[in-house]
């Protein structure tokens, strides 16, 4: 069976496209992370968010469909931290695309647009304690930096991430 992989350029019409699949991608990898009363919270406001976020913001949002159907999303734009760089903001994918190979094509999309955008480094941070993204970050060519950070995410209890990079070609 041949799999149709697209990927565009979301607008804030596809917000609430990719609040469900930030949602749907935090109850499968993050549930475990937080108390249910935050967590409840942290998943309506990233429900809710992507409408303002890709109106307002100068960064790329990029949708990845499987047969039509969106499943992943990109968040990529330059580095606030590392001048020159590109910063994969967020990198999410619904349950239902996993193990397709979805994710595979929108990253190397989200690696052509950081080219594109003159870029010839990106990083990004993930949770520590989140193997399969580790996994899956290690496999597109990242390396672990060798920085880590506590980052809270809102409950005011910090996890730890650790940041991976890559040199574009």
């Amino acid at each position: 069976m041949t799999r149709d992989f697209t990927v565009f350029a979301a607008s804030p019409s596809d917000g609430d496209v990719v609040g469900e699949i930030h949602v749907e991608s935090w109850k499968a990898a993050y549930a475990g992370f937080f108390e249910p009363e935050f967590f409840a919270e942290a998943l309506r406001r990233r429900r809710h968010k992507w409408h303002d976020v890709i109106a307002a913001s100068e960064n790329t949002v990029l949708l990845a469909a499987l047969d039509g159907r969106p499943l992943a999303f990109s968040y990529l734009g330059p580095s606030p931290v590392r001048q020159g760089s590109a910063e994969l903001f967020g990198f999410y994918g619904h349950p239902d695309g996993w193990g397709s190979g979805i994710a595979k094509v929108l990253m190397a999309a989200s690696l052509n647009k950081a080219r594109e955008g003159g870029f010839q480094h990106v990083h990004l941070w993930t949770l520590r304690d989140t193997v399969q993204s580790r996994r899956f970050y290690t496999k597109c060519g990242f390396t672990e930096s060798g920085t880590t950070r506590a980052y809270d995410l809102g409950d005011g209890n910090p996890l730890q991430q650790v940041e991976y990079e890559l040199m574009l070609s």
